[in-house]
Parts: C-alpha cells; structure tokens; sequence
C-alpha cells in the first residue's frame, strides 16, 4: 500500500515501450499482442487515477491558502510547477530528529563544544575582515539605528552562512509546504526509523507532526508575502533544510518582521548583503540589545536567534578576533 495517498506512480526498470518485447528476428504474436494491449489498458485504468490524484497532491494546501486570503489561480500555478513537488522525507527527518532527542532523554549527552574551533579558522577571518571593510557604509548604519557593532553582525554572518556562501540546497516552498501538507502522522510514519514505538509515544508523534504542520502553514504564509513584497519567484528562494533564508537564516515571519531595506529599492532582499545586515541588527535591537549591555547580557540575546551556547560563545570569539581584543591575535593565532 502506498503510505500516502499522493502517490507518485514511477516507471519500472525494464518496462521499456513494448511489454513485451520479442526475440530478434521475431514477431510478436496476434495473441501477445492482444493480451499486452490488454495489460496496458488494464495498467492505465489502474494508475490514471492515481496520477490525477498526484498531479492535485497539493490541492488541499491550495484551498486552505486560497481561504486565507492568497490569489486562488496564482497558488494553482505555482503548485503545478514541476519542481514543486511534495516530500514527506522533509517531516520524516524532522520528526527523527525529534523523536532521537526525546529518546535520548536522562541518558549521558556529549558534551558540547565551548566554541566551533572552524570558524576561527585564518582563512574565514580574512574573509570576514574584508566583509567588514566592504560593508561599512551598512554596519554605520545598523549602529546608528539599533546599537549593535559590526563585528558582532558580520561574526554571526559567517556562522550562519559562511557571509552568504551557504545560504542552503533546499527549496524553501517545498520544503514549508511539504511540512504543512504532512499534518497528518499516517503520510510520514512508514518513514520513522524506529518501530519500537510505543502508543504513548506513538501519540506523542501525532501531537509533534501536527505541530509541526501548523507552524510550517505559518511559515509558508509568511514565505509567500514575503515573496510577493520583495518581488521574488517564490519558488526560487533557496533556504535550509527547515526553509530558513537569506545571508541571516530568517524563518519567513522573522523576515516580515524584521526586514529592512537598506539599499533604497523598495524591497527587502535578505540575499544583499546590506539588507541581511541591518536586518539582522533589528532582530538582535528587538530582542534586548543595548549599547551598554554587558558581555553576559550580548551572549543572551545571541542565544535567542539560535538555542545554542556553543553558537554564542562562537559569535563572541569571532568577533574578538575581527576587534583584535582576543589573546589569540597577539599570539598570531590567527
């Protein structure tokens, strides 16, 4: 049984344009090929109506866009794209991920690492210097305007995406649609890699997926309007494996909220670098940075763009290096 009702009918190896084919030299009989004209017609009553239902996987999505307030035969257009295919593999992962953590709960963790060692790599430093330099006239303007220093914007670029090297493989729409059309746990769970799930757990699950869905519905809301104001094919904005953009890694509503135009054309493109910088300096401005906070208090407003103090402590140790006040560049470390 196909595990979704989506199902995408692929051709088999070996069915080639005859079914079957004859020897060389040799004519298929009248017989064979009644009865492979039989099979045929038999396979095309079979499959057709599953093609149709592929061809229309996303129908459902459609219409609940459409109900909320988004162009009906634009989202028929954009979700007959080729390339804009339904995954169940984006929640799959996403719930093996979640269900990894859960399990591994009151076992021994690995310790965490105080900083990623990688991004002090001499190389990358140069890099971020030069990014630095050639982005004054926007890091002027993001310290104007929300306080924060350059070297702490530009330290957390080259975290996120290397200064806009490795914004992401992904497709943000299909991956956000992907997840919002998964709200159901039966289209992901022929994909979870454990089967010693208990129906406890098993709940657990259902309860996570739709969760999930829910806030990737939001997401793909947001991703939409944001396509639409930034005059962007949404179909073409690269992003993470969970559909975050841009030289920051915003998700959708964090770019609608925190979006800035820097470069005057009327639009925020998380992809200029400009714009990614003084973006990125509101979010961080919104959410509790001050000219005069203390160390302690910069590494906690670091923590709510990513939940992880190794990260933070990273930023932090990357910008000493572009400020020169850290022991290493003394030594030459880098």
């Amino acid at each position: 049984m196909c595990p979704w009702t989506a199902c995408e009918f692929r051709r088999r190896p070996g069915l080639g344009s005859s079914v079957f084919p004859s020897g060389p030299g040799r004519k298929a009989s009248f017989g064979a090929r009644s009865f492979g004209a039989a099979l045929f017609l038999f396979l095309f009553a079979v499959l057709a109506p599953a093609l149709a239902q592929a061809q229309n996987e996303w129908t459902p999505l459609v219409r609940r866009l459409a109900a909320d307030g988004f162009d009906h035969s634009r989202l028929d257009a954009l979700f007959a794209r080729p390339e804009v295919r339904f995954d169940p593999q984006v929640m799959a992962r996403k719930m093996n991920a979640l269900l990894d953590v859960k399990l591994a709960q009151g076992q021994p963790k690995a310790e965490a690492p105080e900083i990623y060692l990688s991004y002090l790599n001499p190389f990358l430093i140069m890099q971020a210097r030069s990014f630095l330099a050639d982005q004054q006239a926007a890091l002027r303007e993001a310290r104007l305007r929300y306080e924060v220093p350059g070297e702490i914007l530009v330290a957390l670029l080259l975290v996120e995406t290397k200064l806009g090297r490795n914004v992401g493989t992904k497709g943000a729409l299909t991956t956000l649609a992907s997840m919002a059309l998964a709200g159901d746990f039966a289209l992901v769970a022929p994909l979870i890699e454990r089967r010693d799930i208990s129906p406890k757990l098993a709940l657990w699950l259902r309860w996570r997926t739709a969760q999930k869905s829910a806030w990737a519905y939001k997401e793909l809301k947001a991703l939409l309007v944001y396509a639409k104001a930034a005059g962007f094919d949404p179909a073409s904005i690269p992003s993470s494996v969970y559909g975050a953009i841009g030289l920051c890694q915003f998700m959708p509503t964090n770019a609608v909220r925190y979006g800035v135009d820097l470069d005057g054309d009327g639009r925020v493109d998380l992809f200029s670098a400009a714009d990614a910088l003084l973006s990125t300096a509101r979010f961080l401005k919104a959410n509790g940075w001050r000219a005069d906070l203390p160390r302690e208090g910069q590494l906690a407003v670091l923590y709510r763009y990513n939940h992880s103090h190794a990260y933070t402590r990273t930023i932090m140790a990357v910008a000493d290096r572009l400020r020169g006040t850290d022991s290493g560049s003394s030594t030459g470390a880098d």
